[in-house]
């Protein structure tokens, strides 16, 4: 258990937390939400001992660890990967380099033997013995091989350095154990064997995530973030959402009801405050607006992006035809004789382990990139925006503006009220829309480039992981923005529910080939979980026989 004590923390004038008290239960997961910037990752890191809350406590009972997932790629460099997932337990860790010190010894005395027997008792109380074990059932779940595990940190890739410190985090079974952002970078896979793996976890556990497909499967409890207080609701974040909707409306009404009052009274004393007749009415009146409270709606750190995209016509009845289609990167093959058609009226999600063959397909797609083999043909009807995972060499102009970055793909007519009242539907307002390119975070930037593509009238839109960098606010608005989008939509996420939500076709791009299903994301998925079903009964009839 953790708890959380009168906790406060601004920044300036900004008021974060304000007289926060919260406590975290054993067998729980909360999911802790909140706008970007509301401060869930300074939260995380005032309940670690990271970061210290200008006023309040964190009490946890005596002897428990905490874990928490780091977020340094390179602060295990020069470790190997198995080591690093071990140092998840700081004391087993250092144990075990004493231990193994003390055996790699040329001159081994008698007191090392009793000191290399204090740490083999130690060792074994803390399941030092399964360690090698639980931390390749980690590696594996999270998709990291074994011919990886000898490796350097620094010999890796970023997004499987992301997976390792993971593995870290859930390395023996944490008392605490807090994640920021633990879908990132991890394919669909990867995030189903993680909500197998939390749900059958006992311990305390609080995240942050943008996934709330995840958030859906894991969590127990939501701690909402704002107004600079954390209020906590029992359920996940679908009854969240629901609850919290309920709970504002109802306060509105509320302080619309008071608010009405409080004018009757008013209208009343003033009419009659003078008559000698209703003086005694209006002096009563008088203390009833005394004693009536009016609450003014505090303003919630939630934004919802308005994002709506309008084709400028209709697609004809020739969309995109691929033939063919193979290429190769630095020797390794992203896709082989790729062949498909888009229809009228296909959302297709691409899946797939390998992010880097989906990416390759849409800058081909969007002209970046040349094929090695094969052709594409877009129909004459057909127009075009893509939004790449990548998008730093569109803000490569420091000098500009907000205005003026915009500026570039709005119509050759449009003036400067017209820009400033679209980004101020981008949530950047006033002062906002003057802010340098070059200061933007990654979420300001992403929706940028979503106002890019609205602004195209494209009736054919390409996204590779649009929801990087998003809250969940703004994917929220995506989200329902492409679901209402009545043309042709090719794109990739991790986003379970968005996937879910917008794709009424996939294709999987894996190394052995291309799978094509005109069916929804779940519908998808049965039936990839059914055929493995399929295939393991019959592998095990075959070694029956």
């Amino acid at each position: 258990m953790i708890t959380a004590s009168n906790i406060a923390l601004s920044y300036g004038k900004r008021i974060i937390f304000q007289d926060v008290d919260i406590k975290f239960t054993p067998g729980n997961c909360y999911g802790l939400i909140g706008a970007n910037g509301a401060g869930k990752s300074t939260f995380l890191k005032i309940l670690s001992g990271q970061m210290e809350a200008d006023r309040g406590e964190i009490f946890k009972s005596p002897g428990q660890r905490i874990a928490i997932l780091n977020q340094d790629q390179f602060a295990f460099d020069d470790h190997t990967v198995f080591n690093t997932v071990v140092m998840g337990h700081k004391k087993l860790y250092k144990i075990m380099v004493e231990r193994d010190a003390l055996y790699a010894k040329a001159d081994f005395t008698e007191e090392d033997g009793i000191r290399s027997g204090e740490l083999e008792v130690k060792f074994g109380e803390m399941n030092g013995y399964e360690a090698e074990a639980e931390a390749a059932v980690l590696l594996n779940g999270l998709g990291i091989p074994e011919e990886m595990r000898n490796k350097k940190m620094k010999e890796l890739e970023g997004s499987d350095k992301v997976r390792v410190l993971l593995a870290q985090a859930l390395f023996g079974a944490p008392d605490i154990l807090l994640l920021d952002e633990p879908t990132n970078q991890l394919d669909l896979q990867s995030i189903n064997w993680l909500e197998n793996f939390l749900s059958r976890f006992h311990n305390t556990v609080i995240i942050v995530s943008h996934d709330r497909h995840f958030l859906n499967q894991v969590c127990t409890h939501m701690a909402d973030i704002d107004f600079g207080k954390i209020q906590v609701y029992v359920g996940n974040y679908d009854f969240w959402y629901e609850a919290s909707q309920l709970h504002f409306r109802q306060k509105e009404t509320e302080s619309k009801k008071a608010k009405a009052k409080a004018e009757q009274l008013k209208e009343f004393i003033r009419r009659f405050s003078s008559n000698a007749s209703k003086a005694k009415q209006a002096t009563s009146r008088k203390k009833l607006l005394e004693k009536l409270t009016l609450e003014n709606m505090p303003n919630s750190s939630r934004k919802y992006p308005y994002i709506v995209f309008k084709p400028e016509r209709q697609c004809g009845d020739i969309i995109l035809e691929i033939d063919g289609l193979s290429k190769e990167i630095d020797g390794v093959q992203m896709f082989k004789d790729l062949t498909f058609t888009v229809n009228k009226g296909d959302k297709i999600a691409f899946v797939g382990s390998h992010s880097l063959a989906k990416t390759t397909l849409f800058q081909i797609l969007a002209g970046e990139l040349e094929p090695d083999s094969g052709s594409f043909r877009w129909g004459v009807t057909i127009k075009n925006s893509y939004f790449p995972k990548e998008n730093s060499a569109y803000f490569d102009d420091d000098n500009l503006d907000l205005i003026g970055w915009l500026r570039q793909f709005a119509p050759p007519k449009a003036d400067e009220s017209f820009i400033r009242g679209f980004l101020g539907k981008m949530l950047f307002t006033g002062e906002e829309a003057t802010k340098k390119t070059s200061v933007l975070s990654g979420g300001e930037r992403v929706r940028c480039m979503l106002s890019k593509v609205m602004l195209s009238g494209a009736n054919s839109i390409i996204l590779d992981e649009p929801t990087n960098h998003l809250d969940l606010e703004s994917i929220t608005a995506l989200n329902n923005g492409l679901m209402t989008f009545s043309e042709v939509i090719l794109f990739s996420s991790h986003d379970h529910q968005f996937v879910s939500t917008v794709a009424n076709r996939i294709i999987e791009i894996t190394p052995d080939g291309t799978t094509d299903a005109m069916m929804n994301f779940d519908d998808y998925l049965a039936m990839k979980n059914s055929e493995q079903d399929e295939g393991k009964n019959t592998y095990l009839q075959q070694k029956a026989a």
